[in-house]
């Protein structure tokens, strides 16, 4: 298995190349308190080693590097997640959006997460990139950036769960439809089975560690099967009814079905990669429940990118190779998956793979929900979130957070009546997900890269002198994507034509901003440690008292 590969496939010197990551030089801050980042690989199992980083060791670490990698290859989804951002990649500009567009777009992506991944290693908290973010801001900006980094990234993921959910019901209706014409699926029932669809995942994020580590190594073999068998059925079927498309076609026919000139179509079609590669950052949340974190959960990071996005590559390359009818797909009022699937096998080969896409679909969402609450968790534990007292509590039986995941599955259910709404108020209220973790992501990378005086010193895995050069690959590339996640397909968009997503997610983040200005600032310090070490960044409050409660800010 990939995910069982030798420490030689990934950067990974030894401590000792970085004395300041061994040794652990600390950073002065204005109380003259010190805290340690880049801990030493063989200290992360140690409930020190987390200490040193201001927080007591409240979860067992019972997740491996397969187990941490399963959550988050479970999260990205590739079988439902190709079928789904079809409208991007072959929508926009015809199969060269499907290949080419697919394979620049991940190796842009695979800087963010090789980035995203040096700094889980030196800090690898459930806080991940919201603490990451007050560690690394100029003096005196550490908790507006640690705000604005937290607060984005929890709304995209907060987001996510429901979009999932709604997308998988959408396909399980849709598997109805295929085999009943006449049958149409209502809001209501649409509601319903979404509905039900959350509950269980909430339900299994807050199951044990072990049994949620069991759940996804499952899941995981499930999910590359089903991809197998997806490739396997449609190249059958090609090969006995139609054959394969010539790939000069395929490589070579820009179709572009925008109002916009074909290069920026093309870098349009890379918000297919964009969504697709969106939930490699839940190592870096599950970190202070795996073992020997610092090392494991950067490596999680990196193979869900590099298998995902390359796995991801090939089904693309499979739809491209075997597609009847281009048009046909692209202007479906249906499902362009379902549209391909119909015209490329048998009516019931297609409900099958369907509902293989399905269950993946609902796997995908259980990785969200276990993501997404560990998120709340740390920023309760901080008393980011009303009433964090209470949601910031571990479960003395099952040591997860589970009043964590009920705050997430009471905001999923208020999101999902937004059904009733009609398709173009969900579709803009999902749309999200996407920028809001790529605008997470890449806030603390920014700061490494472009700020020089910052408190990061490497962990056992890091880029080396690479850091910097790749880290503002990434930057650039998200600086370029922001944009176009934001451009409507046709200059003059009718209401049901536009891309929300500005307004969607620029008005929430507005109001978050005013709040910051005007209360949290005020009481805000950044991520609020829960032990009496010796030890504060820059920014990071401390709390002398070796409770582990946490206040809540009015």
């Amino acid at each position: 298995m990939a995910s069982q590969s030798s420490d030689a496939s990934f950067p990974h010197p030894k401590a000792s190349s970085h004395p300041s990551s061994t040794l652990g030089i600390p950073e002065k801050a204005s109380s003259g308190i010190d805290i340690e980042v880049g801990a030493p690989a063989n200290e992360t199992d140690n409930p020190e080693d987390l200490g040193k980083l201001g927080y007591k060791q409240e979860f067992h670490r019972n997740l491996s590097l397969f187990s941490v990698f399963s959550i988050s290859f479970s999260l990205l989804g590739l079988l439902p997640s190709v079928a789904t951002t079809m409208t991007y990649n072959l929508g926009y500009v015809g199969s060269p959006g499907l290949v080419w567009g697919w394979i620049i777009a991940i190796a842009l992506v695979e800087c963010v997460a090789l980035s995203m991944a040096e700094l889980c290693s030196s800090m690898p908290t459930s806080g991940g990139l919201y603490y990451a973010a007050a560690v690394l801001a100029p003096k005196g900006w550490g908790p507006f950036a640690s705000w604005v980094t937290g607060w984005s990234n929890y709304l995209g993921q907060l987001i996510g769960g429901p979009s999932i959910n709604y997308s998988t019901a959408s396909m399980l209706l849709g598997a109805v439809s295929v085999a009943r014409p006449s049958y149409t699926p209502s809001n209501y029932q649409l509601f319903l089975v979404t509905l039900l669809i959350t509950a269980i995942n909430a339900f299994i994020a807050s199951l044990p560690t072990k049994l949620i580590a069991r759940f996804n190594s499952v899941s995981t073999y499930l999910n590359t099967l089903f991809l197998f068998i997806t490739i396997i059925v449609i190249l059958a079927f090609a090969g006995k009814n139609h054959g394969f498309n010539e790939t000069h076609a395929v490589w070579g026919d820009i179709t572009n079905y925008t109002d916009w000139p074909d290069g920026f179509a093309v870098i349009m079609s890379f918000c297919g990669a964009i969504w697709t590669m969106s939930g490699y950052d839940a190592p870096f949340h599950m970190s202070e429940e795996t073992a020997n974190a610092s090392v494991n959960a950067p490596r999680g990071i990196v193979l869900t990118a590099t298998i995902g996005g390359l796995m991801g590559w090939v089904m693309q390359l499979v739809i491209a190779y075997t597609m009847v009818d281009q048009n046909t797909v692209v202007h479906t009022d249906s499902s362009m998956w379902a549209t391909y699937l119909s015209q490329v096998m048998s009516q019931k080969a297609a409900i099958a793979i369907i509902s293989l896409t399905v269950v993946s679909s609902f796997i995908m969402g259980q990785g969200n929900a276990i993501a997404c609450s560990r998120i709340a968790y740390s920023y309760a534990r901080d008393g980011v979130l009303p009433f964090s007292g209470t949601f910031a509590k571990v479960n003395s039986k099952t040591k997860t957070p589970v009043n964590a995941v009920l705050l997430d599955f009471s905001f999923h259910v208020c999101v999902l009546l937004l059904i009733f709404a009609g398709g173009v108020t969900i579709d803009a209220v999902f749309s999200v997900t996407a920028i809001g973790a790529f605008v997470a992501f890449t806030t603390p990378i920014c700061m490494r890269v472009f700020f020089k005086d910052n408190n990061f010193r490497p962990g056992p895995w890091n880029l080396g002198k690479f850091s910097r050069v790749i880290g503002a690959l990434a930057c650039f590339f998200v600086a370029l994507m922001i944009p176009v996640l934001c451009f409507p397909t046709v200059k003059k968009p009718a209401p049901v034509d536009m891309n929300w997503t500005c307004l969607v997610f620029g008005g929430p983040m507005t109001l978050i901003i005013l709040w910051y200005v005007v209360s949290a600032r005020k009481w805000f310090k950044g991520p609020r440690t829960s032990t009496d070490n010796t030890y504060i960044v820059e920014g990071v409050e401390p709390v002398r008292s070796s409770s582990a409660s946490v206040s809540t800010k009015k």
